[in-house]
């Protein structure tokens, strides 16, 4: 604006040029409809669905997700990145309308971008949650479709957190976003340890990814494998979803019941039934669900 004014430029009146096309941000519907209304009577019905997670572990942060972008009955993109990376040492998941999450990621960007050069150092995971969920909830109500899981690595350690498109922001050590989440967390809450080796959780990420395409109408393709180190994240690996669970159906099981009875030799249950983390934490009633699987750290389930 300064230099229009120092140059005495006036920009063109794009409007003007093309008086027979609609104004910016606005639909093009028949003449006297109400666009609100013919889009909820005539607009197309699009079903959503992905499988995108992400759990905090000693090593970092592992965040994995499919490839295939379903928009209602068809396929709308085998191949998508649903794992966006947002600075060196932060990428986001995307689970919700893809142009939404898109939009909204280049935003928080843009916002990092800008307090790293005023402030002269990288922003905090929670900062950049706490930016991204303000941002969010000015447009509540708005029909806005974003689930996102913030993983990255500051000053404290790697973080973990959830932000929708409401303005929730929830932190944890597991998140899973998307209509596969429920078959994923079914592999997580099984094989999640925060003590776990690189590899091992590697493997995890990508047999549960694996699991909720073969279970979930709309997640497929491959699965996307990121890596958040304290060094920056890392792009580890694409695999073929039906390729992974072909081989994953080939190991062979552990015996149940020697595990069994050498835990029970070990750990001994107590008389009384004792609940993870005393009970602390999101809860839902029968049949609900909450927007984000809340997990309360590892430090704290042990107290």
């Amino acid at each position: 604006m300064a230099l229009q004014e120092v140059c005495e430029w006036q920009a063109p009146d794009t409007q003007a040029l093309v008086p027979h096309l609609p104004r910016t941000g606005s639909w093009a519907v028949p003449r006297g409809c109400d666009p609100q209304t013919f889009l909820q009577t005539h607009g197309p019905q699009l079903a959503h669905g992905t499988t995108t997670l992400a759990f905090r572990f000693r090593h970092g942060v592992i965040a994995a997700a499919d490839t295939r972008s379903s928009c209602g009955s068809y396929v709308a993109c085998p191949a998508s990145r649903k794992i966006i990376p947002v600075h060196q040492h932060l990428l986001g998941t995307t689970s919700g309308t893809s142009a939404d999450c898109v939009t909204w990621y280049r935003v928080l960007q843009r916002e990092l971008r800008l307090r790293a050069l005023r402030e002269g150092q990288l922003p905090s995971v929670a900062g950049a949650a706490k930016l991204l969920s303000v941002m969010l909830s000015r447009y509540r109500g708005l029909d806005l479709c974003v689930a996102t899981a913030l993983c990255g690595w500051d000053r404290s350690g790697p973080a973990l957190f959830y932000v929708y498109s409401d303005g929730t922001w929830l932190q944890g050590d597991i998140f899973s976003v998307g209509s596969g989440s429920p078959y994923a967390y079914g592999v997580l809450d099984r094989g999640y340890r925060y003590d776990m080796g690189i590899q091992e959780a590697y493997a995890l990420a990508r047999c549960a990814v694996a699991h909720a395409t073969h279970r979930d109408a709309y997640s497929g393709g491959s699965v996307d494998l990121f890596h958040v180190r304290e060094s920056g994240w890392e792009y580890v690996s694409r695999s073929d979803a039906c390729v992974l669970y072909t081989q994953l159906q080939k190991l062979p099981e552990p015996e149940p019941a020697e595990e069994e009875g050498e835990a029970s030799q070990a750990h001994p249950e107590p008389a009384t039934p004792h609940r993870a983390g005393g009970g602390r934490g999101l809860s839902a009633g029968p049949g609900e669900a909450t927007p984000g699987d809340f997990r309360m750290p590892a430090e704290t389930e042990r107290l």
